[in-house]
């Protein structure tokens, strides 16, 4: 039981005593705070298969950090007695018996790592890699694996990043109201990006990496509960969560293999979260600001409609001609693309989609393959063997060469 157990706790409970330790000791030693929140549940691994799980586990695990930080303050070489000192100067006194893991606390804690993390001083790369491994309690091996890269590149990544913060000795807290704005869009493109991560995974074993879109929800949810932070843009980004979320259920096979959006099964989106998108994207349109959020989530929120009409698509294209204007990427213009030809025909997507020339990425070939369907079909075999030759996962070899087998 212990075994099944201890894997969970880590995830749920790593992230809240380390944000909370580090807090309490101030940035600067971060890699402290980790160390004595792994240690915590090591002890946990080394206690509770011999003498059972304790009657309040998650209570054990904070009493054991509490002791941990005592004894690492008092009795260890890291807090030896000029750290010590500095640890009182820096902290305002940093008793061990006054961490506080009450649940206000926990989470005012992990919101103001956030904040912390996101600081313009911290590469944007490192970033979400500080907030997988800080926040979303992900291992090292975890992490290599969303960012496609080995472990020894994550962990120099993370080295630099906790560097940069113990350097500058950012403060862990909210930023000044005047301030909450700025600093606000490097947290919610991290979390965007976190969230991206995992919808569009390209590692080798996953299509969809439905913890990572989790982790990345659960902390945007956050920010809505603060008072500080309940933003239009932070409702805006939840409300895109929720509506791509809704179709995590027919977005893979039994194989796991990805089904595109006009295969999927209908029937097998969740409309509860479908609900709660349309709830929080109504209130994200009480500010007067438009984000690039609120556009995306109006696109995601066309895509719950099962009706393939051309309104559908009108609408969907000009809420993609607005979003390029207010921020072009490749990506999005793509995508446009797709949703030109739904609108407007195939051959008036095609002028469009060749002025692109986004010869790198195989979505580009993907895309053209399609379009070229039913109108050459020389150059829809072309298009889609280039696209398979660019694509980085098996999951996407794969199903492009289903569609070429089928034209073949």
């Amino acid at each position: 039981m212990s075994q099944e157990l201890i894997p969970h706790l880590f995830r749920t409970e790593f992230r809240k005593i380390t944000a909370v330790l580090c807090k309490h000791f101030g940035i600067e030693h971060l890699s402290v705070a980790e160390d004595i929140a792994g240690e915590t549940f090591l002890s946990a691994l080394e206690t509770w298969p011999y003498k059972g799980i304790p009657e309040n586990p998650v209570a054990w695990l904070y009493v054991v950090a509490k002791n941990k930080a005592k004894n690492q303050l008092h009795h260890q070489e890291i807090f030896s007695r000029k750290v010590a000192v500095q640890l009182t100067d820096s902290s305002g006194g940093a008793d061990p018996d006054a961490v506080d893991l009450s649940e206000q606390n926990i989470t005012d804690s992990q919101l103001q790592m956030l904040f912390a993390i996101c600081h313009p001083s911290i590469p944007a790369a490192a970033q979400i890699g500080l907030a997988l491994r800080i926040l979303c309690g992900f291992g090292i091996e975890e992490i290599a694996n969303a960012f496609l890269t080995n472990k020894e590149t994550i962990n120099k990544r993370l080295f630099r990043a906790r560097e940069d913060l113990r350097v500058a000795k950012i403060p862990i807290e909210f930023p000044a109201p005047s301030e909450i704005n700025k600093r606000l869009d490097a947290v919610l493109t991290t979390l965007y990006l976190l969230f991206s991560e995992g919808y569009y995974s390209e590692s080798q074993d996953a299509v969809l990496r439905e913890d990572l879109c989790a982790e990345a929800m659960r902390l945007t949810y956050q920010l809505i509960e603060c008072e500080q932070t309940h933003l239009p843009q932070v409702d805006a980004l939840y409300s895109l969560m929720c509506f791509h979320a809704s179709r995590f259920p027919a977005r893979k096979n039994s194989q796991g293999e990805i089904i595109l959006y006009q295969d999927q099964d209908a029937t097998l989106w969740d409309y509860g979260l479908i609900s709660k998108g349309a709830f929080h994207l109504k209130e994200a349109s009480r500010g007067s600001k438009l984000s690039r959020y609120h556009l995306e989530a109006g696109i995601a929120f066309w895509h719950t409609s099962r009706a393939d009409t051309a309104e559908k698509w009108e609408n969907i294209l000009q809420l993609y001609n607005q979003l390029l204007q207010l921020e072009y990427s490749p990506i999005a213009a793509l995508n446009r693309t797709y949703a030109l030809s739904k609108a407007r025909g195939k051959q008036e997507a095609l002028d469009e989609a060749e002025k692109l020339k986004l010869t790198d990425n195989h979505y580009y070939f993907t895309l053209l393959g399609e379009l070229y369907m039913g109108i050459d079909q020389r150059k829809a075999k072309e298009n889609f063997q280039q696209a398979i030759s660019l694509a980085k996962t098996k999951g996407d070899k794969h199903t492009l060469s289903k569609k070429l087998d089928a034209l073949r």
